[in-house]
């Protein structure tokens, strides 16, 4: 099924979701232009000449869900601040294979220029909605929300998480500074391995936060469950346990902590990891290891007409 938004024209500026930054946005956008073009595109200047306009379609190849458009639409500003883009297809919109998701009228070398860094942007994250929604049909009729990790590309987080949450997911911390979880070896480190001394530090570790800061403890054996509730936590993240032990687990809890499962999980596996009780469920592979999904620019027409002569000037 494809979702059509109303047609956005983005004429002068750079609209964005208010989800979506712009000083971030625009900022991978120019470190990304520098990097791939820091003298200018010496193909388009020797065989495009400069007053030519094109229009191109943003095209699907495969089925997926539509994430990055007006990602899409601020790169093709950025190059050419008169360009005219239509975004076709809503972030969060599911589409099918042929279906146009976006259209742009400017300058043929600027929209050449900014083709690959729009295309490369927009195929990854339109890769993770689509991943992301695949997880969240699988856990329909449950309680369990999905949730990325910080295992993110490095420089573009606020574009993969942004990714996630239009493929219907929920975002976990977005940095270290965001809230507290403490892992196997954060409490390695403060118990020495004595397990006798996980509660007194970690009531000791909240003692220390205002109320508002969230504190997550993750876990790797039932036998650590109960002292980790009794510093009272918020949050108790089960990793790599089997089935049965995250429903013992769940049962344990009782609700007096959110319960988090993390690891082993894929979408073969989900659905049933849901069916365990479990509020949450994270998943790295949300954003670590996508495939960019197909899309495509095509040039749908030149706003001139070029003579023998214009071709051969640079």
């Amino acid at each position: 099924m494809t979702t059509t938004a109303q047609e956005t024209t983005v004429r002068t500026g750079v609209e964005l979701t208010g989800s979506l930054p712009e000083a971030a946005v625009l900022g991978v956008l120019r470190a990304a232009l520098a990097e791939d073009a820091p003298y200018g595109d010496i193909t388009s200047q020797v065989l495009i000449p400069a007053q030519a306009r094109a229009t191109a379609v943003l095209n699907a190849r495969v089925p997926g869900v539509l994430s990055g458009g007006a990602v899409f639409a601020a790169a093709m500003k950025l190059t050419d601040p008169d360009a005219v883009v239509e975004l076709l297809v809503a972030d969060g919109g599911r589409f099918g294979a042929g279906t146009p998701l976006a259209r742009v009228s400017g300058n043929a070398r600027a929209v050449l220029l900014a083709e690959r860094v729009a295309l490369n942007l927009v195929q990854r994250m339109s890769a993770i909605a689509t991943k992301t929604a695949e997880f969240v049909d699988r856990v329909q009729g449950t309680k369990a929300r999905i949730t990325d990790t910080r295992k993110t590309t490095p420089g573009l987080r606020v574009l993969e998480r942004y990714a996630v949450r239009c493929g219907g997911g929920a975002n976990h911390r977005f940095s270290l500074s965001d809230a507290v979880l403490a892992k196997d070896n954060h409490l390695a480190v403060i118990t020495g391995g004595d397990p006798a001394k996980l509660t007194a530090v970690l009531r000791s570790a909240k003692a220390q936060l205002g109320h508002t800061t969230h504190f997550e403890v993750e876990v790797d054996r039932m036998e650590q469950v109960e002292p980790v509730l009794a510093a009272g936590v918020d949050t108790i993240m089960l990793d790599n346990f089997t089935l049965e032990e995250l429903a013992a687990g769940v049962a344990l809890v009782d609700g007096r902590a959110r319960v988090e499962a993390s690891g082993n999980v894929n979408l073969g596996t989900v659905a049933a990891i849901a069916a365990t009780g479990v509020d949450v469920i994270s998943i790295g592979g949300l954003t670590h290891s996508v495939i960019a999904l197909d899309l495509g620019l095509d040039i749908e027409l030149l706003g001139v007409e070029l003579t023998d002569t214009e071709l051969t000037v640079g």
